[in-house]
């Protein structure tokens, strides 16, 4: 199948590498509390560009951040005794909020339809700018289908790896289909319900929609997913069937940690992980 370059994506989409960078340099001097010339030195830019590209992407000044990340890592290790509000209070946030989560409507196909593999499905597919670099977003007539990020020079094999989860679909190079979804996916558009169209096993369902229930800018645990679609003891199978969500970011399985508090892993990346937690957190 031959298909289109990438569009160009502009200086908000290359925001996210900056970012990125931003957020290691961060993690790793937090205990610091590195100044806005740290954060600027870490970015490569002058502390005035610096200043606004950090807001722009993250919606808060890069002090702001900071104490958000300083309030996740106390979250981390007031495991005795102290609260999450304390955390937040000591971090220097007025509390710890939450964002409201995008309300998404979720259509599932069929057994029947999932047994097909997506035989007889046109699938419309696109890239578009996101706040986390380049987002592969593919829809079909009934709604969202797939989203996933793209790291430079690897747009082909994150094409690949949408096609296979619909192997026996036609697809086609449609951005005008996609574009409403990209616009609307990260807290855009007018507030109508984003639909998605989800392809799974009844147990991958249940573990997703336990995912939708989790608040932006809050955690949970594989364990604690577990316990509530069905039992303690089913750990491992929902960690595959987080592994298998094929709707970043709108499916949050970024939110889901380890029971010792460690990330874990991420399809999209850690370090993508990493920023998407720490993004929310100081928007909250």
């Amino acid at each position: 199948m031959r298909r289109k370059p990438l569009p160009s994506l502009g200086p908000a989409a290359r925001d996210y590498e900056r970012m990125a960078d931003a957020i290691r340099f961060l993690e790793r001097a937090r205990e610091t509390q590195p100044s806005l010339d740290d954060v600027a030195d870490a970015m490569g830019l002058s502390p005035t560009h610096a200043q606004k590209v950090f807001t722009r992407w993250a919606g808060v000044s890069p002090k702001r951040c900071l104490a958000a990340l300083t309030h996740a890592a106390a979250r981390d290790v007031l495991t005795g005794g102290g609260t999450v509000l304390d955390a937040s209070f000591e971090s220097g946030l007025s509390g710890p909020g939450r964002l409201h989560d995008l309300f998404v409507s979720v259509e599932a196909m069929s057994p029947g339809e999932v047994k097909l593999k997506g035989k007889g499905l046109l699938i419309a597919f696109g890239t578009h700018a996101t706040p986390f670099g380049p987002g592969l977003f593919m829809a079909t007539a009934r709604g969202l289908c797939g989203l996933g990020f793209v790291d430079d020079g690897a747009d082909e094999a994150a094409f690949n790896d949408m096609v296979a989860r619909w192997p026996r679909a036609e697809f086609i190079h449609d951005p005008s289909k996609t574009r409403p979804y990209a616009a609307r996916a990260f807290g855009g558009g007018d507030g109508e319900a984003l639909n998605l169209h989800l392809s799974g096993t009844p147990f991958q369902l249940q573990v997703w929609r336990a995912l939708l229930e989790v608040p932006s800018g809050t955690t949970t645990t594989y364990t604690d997913i577990a316990k509530q679609v069905c039992t303690a003891k089913a750990v491992r199978a929902v960690g595959n069937a987080v592994g298998r969500n094929h709707i970043s970011y709108l499916i949050p399985c970024h939110r889901v940690l380890r029971q010792t508090g460690a990330l874990g892993g991420y399809h999209w990346g850690v370090t993508r992980k990493k920023a998407l937690l720490a993004w929310e957190e100081a928007r909250a």
